[in-house]
């Protein structure tokens, strides 16, 4: 993935602007994305759009796992953990090591796990504070 630009606000080279209101003492940053980032942040997003996904994502994010162990540990079809281990990894989000016979899945970056929990927070306050649905 590329790389984030900042945008320079009120000629402060950080990107970093008081919050003129001074309400909570709140620092604004803002980012500036292309499209092409966009579009490869777009692209990460649809394969984390899975439940089932995620799961397998925290599963092996302490060690490899076989396909089998996946379907065993998450009551899973095989067919099911093999497709979404494709799209995993055609999305670059896991590491496919071969030892014989065997295929194992890892995380290919620890950082996923900071994504999860991100969005985890974001989806527990965002419906927290919701009132209809």
């Amino acid at each position: 993935m590329g790389k984030i630009k900042k945008q320079v606000l009120n000629d402060n080279p950080n990107g970093i602007s008081w919050n003129p209101a001074g309400q909570n003492n709140a620092v604004t940053v803002q980012y500036q994305l292309d499209n092409d980032h966009l579009q490869s942040a777009a692209f990460l997003a649809k394969s984390l759009s899975d439940s089932n996904r995620l799961r397998i994502l925290l599963l092996i994010s302490t060690e490899k796992k076989s396909v089998s162990a996946i379907v065993e540990e998450l009551d899973l079809s095989q067919p099911l953990v093999s497709h979404h281990l494709k799209e995993l990894k055609r999305s670059l989000l896991v590491k496919v090591e071969r030892e014989g016979p065997f295929i194992y899945y890892e995380l290919s970056d620890a950082r996923i796990l900071d994504v999860l929990r991100i969005l985890s927070d974001v989806a527990t306050d965002l419906l927290s504070s919701r009132k209809t649905f």
